[in-house]
């Protein structure tokens, strides 16, 4: 409860404050809602807003879910084959560093499908934090086991699952709050660019409508929702961690009490 306080306590007062300097300062809604109309604004489009959440939720979890897979598969590749990291790794490389607003467009043009086309495009963002955080785990067993297997001619399966996989999972779960938050960002961006309208669409087109019909509350509503949608992303992974580390791993176990003795 301690902890929950704090945590909240600093965003209460910045929406405290911001709540007295719009009144105080008779800014209208149009400029800057205050956070009570922004809620109500919320409350009176719950309906259509919740849809287009949905649909924002699919596709991020869609494209996270596909940047674990081919991102744990294909370091698992480079686990075992290091020709094949040599060979795939660039790639990965230029997805990464290519802006995903310049590739969009043609990912539109190419995608019939405005849904697989939006995937695609948070995936290409989700999918190297994952390969990489999985890799570096991959190699950061301790080399002294490492000679242990050999010693035991363990095969090169035998060392990936007993000896690797365990190694490298607190590092893929450190990818995976990191691609959470980056497929929310690439669904969001992507629909930006798309520019789609309709009812099979998420909540960057209710901002983008929003913002045509000046209806700033609107927007901010909308917002809420994908900031909110970021936080529990985060915190599912957090728990996540701490569910699958913290009875043997240091980053997640209880924390001793460091302070000197008198």
């Amino acid at each position: 409860m301690r902890r929950a306080t704090t945590a909240l306590a600093v965003p209460l007062v910045l929406l405290l404050a911001w709540e007295l300097l719009v009144h105080a300062a008779r800014i209208p809604h149009y400029v800057l809602p205050a956070p009570s109309l922004v809620l109500a604004t919320l409350w009176a489009n719950l309906g259509s807003l919740m849809l287009s959440w949905w649909f924002t939720v699919k596709i991020t979890f869609g494209a996270l879910a596909l940047s674990a897979v081919l991102g744990v598969g294909l370091a698992a590749l480079f686990a075992l084959s290091p020709w094949v990291e040599r060979l795939l790794l660039p790639v990965a490389i230029v997805l990464q560093v290519t802006p995903i607003v310049a590739i969009a467009p043609l990912i539109l043009i190419y995608v019939d499908s405005t849904t697989a086309a939006l995937l695609i495009c948070a995936w290409i963002v989700a999918f190297f934090p994952i390969l990489s955080n999985t890799v570096i785990g991959l190699r950061s067993a301790d080399a002294n086991l490492k000679d242990l297997f050999t010693l035991y001619r363990a095969s090169r399966l035998q060392r990936l699952r007993l000896l690797l996989v365990p190694t490298a999972l607190p590092y893929f779960l450190a990818g995976l709050k990191i691609a959470g938050g980056l497929s929310l960002i690439g669904a969001v961006v992507a629909e930006f660019t798309a520019g789609a309208a309709g009812r099979e669409t998420g909540l960057a087109s209710r901002i983008l409508e929003a913002s045509f019909r000046t209806e700033v509350p609107k927007m901010f509503a909308a917002l809420l929702l994908v900031s909110l949608t970021g936080i529990a992303i985060f915190l599912l992974f957090n728990a996540l961690g701490r569910r699958l580390l913290g009875r043997w791993h240091d980053s997640e176990s209880p924390q001793p009490d460091r302070r000197p003795s008198p």
